[in-house]
């Protein structure tokens, strides 16, 4: 865990920027099928945090949002593709961010599994986490 006030991250190309400020609401691994066709992945490990934590700081031209449902939103790369951010009005005033896109440690390790109704058996889980349906 950091004990830094605020992290930075980005895709991997480096044209998308963005800083957090800590502290941040939570950290889950998430099962869904959305996500994980989005990451390409087994799962994706979310930090949550309030929107005005958040902040692009190079590349907004460059961060584009795609609707994946009625009431949520992806962001990623224009360029190089990397998912990095959701956002949904099930939880107003958060932004979440992949926490394989932020530049170190954060606040706090992973908390839950969410959505293990979805869960891929190829994939090993901490079963020692709590698990949350949505």
């Amino acid at each position: 865990m950091s004990e830094k006030s605020n992290a930075t991250g980005g895709c991997l190309c480096r044209a998308v920027s963005f800083e957090l400020r800590f502290p941040s609401k939570w950290c889950a691994h998430c099962h869904c099928g959305m996500c994980r066709r989005a990451h390409g992945a087994g799962f994706v490990t979310w930090a949550g945090f309030d929107e005005g934590h958040f902040e692009v700081t190079a590349g907004n031209d460059q961060l584009a949002w795609y609707r994946s449902s009625t009431a949520a939103q992806r962001g990623f790369c224009r360029r190089c593709g990397s998912s990095m951010l959701f956002q949904s009005s099930r939880w107003p005033g958060e932004m979440h961010v992949a926490l394989g896109s932020i530049h170190g440690p954060i606040d706090r390790k992973p908390e839950a599994n969410v959505c293990m109704d979805n869960h891929v058996d190829w994939m090993p889980v901490d079963q020692d986490l709590l698990s949350v349906k949505l």
